[in-house]
């Protein structure tokens, strides 16, 4: 698959954006990224929500061998090849992979700071740090 390929692919989802990323290319929209184009084909991100709709196309997650084991990534699962010739219902499911990867990304989401008086509190328990004297030697002018 070429970026070309990609464009006219999503051309009904809207704008996508395709970067490199190991052998093939990471398509993301609005910031997130929320499909993989490799030689092995085109995988979409997936959920528990969604993962019940690759499974009904017999679709597979992806996968990738190393030299000791078989490696399974749940979180992208292969597009069905019927959806390459019906752009109209790939939009559908791009926006559903969409949809999946914001809500791991919010899943993602550092937790709150702390409040500022456990934070003070905090730097006033640590030890001070003894500040070492540098003495500078200057030049006298002559």
């Amino acid at each position: 698959m070429d970026r070309d390929f990609l464009i006219d692919l999503f051309a009904d989802f809207g704008p996508v954006t395709i970067r490199r990323m190991f052998s093939g290319f990471g398509i993301s929209a609005d910031g997130t990224n929320f499909a993989l184009a490799l030689r092995a084909g085109l995988y979409f991100r997936a959920d528990e929500v969604t993962i019940p709709q690759f499974e009904a196309e017999g679709s597979q997650p992806f996968s990738y061998q190393t030299r000791t084991k078989t490696v399974t990534v749940n979180s992208y699962w292969q597009l069905p090849a019927r959806l390459f010739d019906d752009s109209e219902e790939l939009s559908v499911w791009a926006r559903a992979a969409l949809a999946a990867a914001q809500r791991a990304a919010l899943r993602k989401r550092p937790k709150a700071r702390k409040p500022a008086k456990q934070a003070a509190k905090k730097a006033a328990a640590k030890k001070p740090v003894a500040k070492k004297k540098i003495a500078v030697k200057r030049k006298r002018k002559s």
